[in-house]
């Protein structure tokens, strides 16, 4: 099932007992309401508290024998105008939406200009101070490869491994508006933000490139940069 959301309203992803305002939620009350099942869907991931999707993977199991366009016409009818399923389609048995994944690849939006976008103003971060974005782009490449990314969590207490593979980091400007985009085997709890909040912080001059490669031998999130805001953050695609 591929998956595109709104996340301004919601609470993440993933499904909490105190809140419906889940996107997980949503969808899991809908399909078990068409198929008179308890269904429980796994994501490929978790996204924040105000994060959208372009392509978010999820997986079922149904025993029933509803048509794929049966099913899309009634998701379409009852799930929130700012969740939309794009595609269904059968998978093995085997198939995990989250341990399968290959790669995934966020971009974050800034609004560079001087002046907020009324229309945009819900998926992009207006930051109208000038940056260079040369040094962003240097910084990027330090990240770039399989490193210890420990000071780019807010993960704490937690055995798990916090090394993980960043693909490539492209830094695209048009017409001032600023697009991160970041392709990476898999992240960390408010990675791709901390990463953000950090390339930001080179751009405006308040870090160097150099320490940036320092902050990653540090492994302390108290080097980093600040949490860049949830908003302007888009899960663009999985890859299995």
């Amino acid at each position: 099932m591929t998956i595109a959301y709104d996340g301004f309203k919601y609470k993440g992803w993933q499904r909490q007992k105190d809140t419906d305002l889940t996107i997980q939620g949503k969808i899991e009350a809908v399909l078990s309401k068409m198929t008179g099942e308890a269904i429980l869907l796994v994501g490929c991931g978790r996204t924040d508290s105000g994060v959208h999707a372009e392509n978010y993977i999820a997986n079922f199991h149904t025993k029933c024998a509803f048509s794929i366009n049966t099913m899309m016409d009634y998701l379409y009818e009852y799930l929130p105008e700012d969740i939309g399923i794009k595609a269904i389609e059968e998978v093995a048995e085997r198939f995990h939406a989250r341990y399968n994944v290959k790669s995934k690849t966020y971009i974050y939006n800034i609004n560079n200009n001087k002046y907020r976008d009324v229309f945009n103003r819900k998926y992009s971060y207006h930051l109208p101070d000038k940056l260079s974005i040369a040094e962003m782009r240097q910084a990027a490449e330090v990240l770039i490869g399989s490193h210890d990314f420990q000071s780019f969590t807010n993960m704490r207490n937690s055995d798990k491994s916090t090394i993980r593979t960043i693909n490539y980091i492209n830094i695209i400007e048009k017409n001032g508006l600023l697009v991160i985009e970041v392709n990476g085997n898999g992240f960390l709890l408010n990675m791709v933000r901390i990463i953000v909040g950090t390339l930001i912080e080179v751009g405006k001059g308040n870090l160097k490139p150099i320490d940036v490669e320092k902050t990653l031998n540090e492994k302390k999130r108290s080097e980093a940069g600040p949490l860049a805001q949830a908003k302007g953050l888009f899960l663009r695609d999985v890859i299995y």
